[in-house]
């Protein structure tokens, strides 16, 4: 029978120098540190910020849809009109909506990235 070693311990320590000397962090943002806190304060800004966004442009594109879709209820003129065989309203509900979405889609991309580009600027003056 072999006999077994015992495992070999390792102690295991703390770095000596303190937290706050420039040469321990290697340019790197602790916790607890004014830079950390700064770059969590734009990070909710941002976030924030894109949640505004998001939620005023679907409301803008809710409002525009609904407001196109009781135009085509709520006027019968236009049942009347046929294109093709086939009266304005089927057009208008099968082929007027792409274009919404694509605008609202444009608009938010627009503004996603204004206000990306305002983070950035705030981040490199701070």
């Amino acid at each position: 029978m072999t006999e077994q070693n015992p495992p070999r311990r390792v102690r295991v320590s703390a770095d000596d120098r303190p937290a706050s000397d420039p040469e321990h962090t290697h340019g790197i943002a602790l916790p607890g540190t004014p830079a950390d806190d700064a770059d969590a304060v734009y990070a909710r800004a941002l976030r924030r910020s894109q949640l505004r966004l998001a939620l005023g442009t679907v409301a803008g594109f809710v409002v525009v849809t609904a407001v196109l879709t009781l135009v085509i209820a709520l006027v019968p003129e236009i049942d009347r009109l046929v294109i093709s065989g086939l009266p304005v309203s089927w057009l208008l509900h099968a082929f007027a909506f792409y274009p919404i979405i694509i605008v609202f889609a444009l608009l938010y991309a627009r503004g996603a990235a204004r206000n990306e580009r305002a983070y950035r600027r705030l981040r490199e003056r701070g």
